[in-house]
Parts: structure tokens; sequence; C-alpha cells
């Protein structure tokens, strides 16, 4: 761990338990430098490490031996999991919720009530999912078990598994070995 001035860039083991967080499991390192909102909402497993400047919001569940790097946010109106072994790059952006962009509604959170519209839905990160560098995930979808996204993907439906996709939106492109699977 990187230290400065007596102190780690994580979160001590006092700090962590006075965050208020849902639950978390052990080896769990969060940075100083990151933004949870709604704590008493997220849950972290064993083995877990958020990075530098990431923001987590809302409903999230967090599995063990998963990564989250710097720049991430993850905005969980809806349920958002990310399930052991997966991670997600720098600068992702995960929404279980967005505007309806058609111009039938109004847009944002400082909008009139009732002259917005959400879309939204749970977004699930299967095992050994990662996900690349500067990708955007829409709401209501899941990426099944094994599969990649390549930098700056955007999903926008389900992802099956073992599978390696890339582009806007995120398309399979080729098919992943599973030799990961030996060390677990």
């Amino acid at each position: 761990m990187m230290e400065y001035a007596g102190q780690t860039s994580f979160l001590s083991p006092d700090e962590l338990k006075g965050l208020g967080l849902k639950r978390y499991g052990a080896n769990v390192l969060i940075s100083r430098f990151a933004r949870l909102y709604s704590v008493d909402r997220i849950e972290v497993g064993d083995n877990v490490r958020i990075d530098d400047f990431c923001i987590l919001s809302g409903n999230i569940e967090i599995g063990s031996f998963v990564h989250i790097s710097a720049y991430s946010a993850i905005y969980a109106r809806e349920l958002v999991r990310l399930m052991d072994y997966s991670g997600i790059s720098p600068r992702v952006t995960i929404f279980s919720a967005t505007d309806d962009f058609s111009g039938d509604y109004l847009i944002g959170p400082m909008a009139p009530a009732g002259s917005t519209r959400l879309i939204s839905g749970p977004v699930t990160l299967e095992k050994f999912v990662q996900i690349g560098a500067s990708s955007v995930i829409l709401p209501n979808l899941t990426i099944k078990e094994g599969s990649v996204v390549g930098a700056m993907g955007l999903v926008n439906k389900d992802l099956e598994a073992w599978g390696i996709y890339a582009g806007i939106p995120a398309k399979r492109i080729r098919e992943r070995n599973k030799g990961l699977l030996r060390y677990v």
C-alpha cells in the first residue's frame, strides 16, 4: 500500500468500519479519495479494491476478488451486481437508470416533478467479467460469465457468456478462453 504522512492511500480498518456499509468482508481496500453514497445499501465481499476517484452510489453488491479501477462510477438506482472475479478498468461508468432522451420528456434531476422519465433496470456482471477502460454499461442487462468488453465499448443489451466484445454498441468479436478457471 502506498503511504504518505503516516497514512496509507486506503482507508484504515477503523475508517472502513465507520463508513456504515451494509456489509463488507476481509481485505477490503477503499481509497481515501473514492466517494460512496447511500453506503447503507452497498455490500462488499472479500478481497476487493476500489481505487482513487471512484463514485459508488446506490444499491450495489460487490462479490469477492473484485477490482474497481480509478475514475470509475457506478450509479445504482436499481441493483448493480459485480460478481466474484469481475472487474472494471479506469473510467468505466455503469448506469442502472438513465433519462429518456427521446424528446418527449425533460432531462435531469432539477427538472420539475413529473416532467422526466427514467429508463431503469438492474445490471449484473457475472463471474469473471471484465470491462475495458472508458466503457459505458446501460441499464437493465446482464453480462454473462467470463465475457470481456474492450476499451470504450457501449453495452446496451445482454452479452452472452465467454465472449470478447468491442465497439459501439458492443458486438461479439470472438470466443474467450476459459483457462483462467484453473486458478479458482
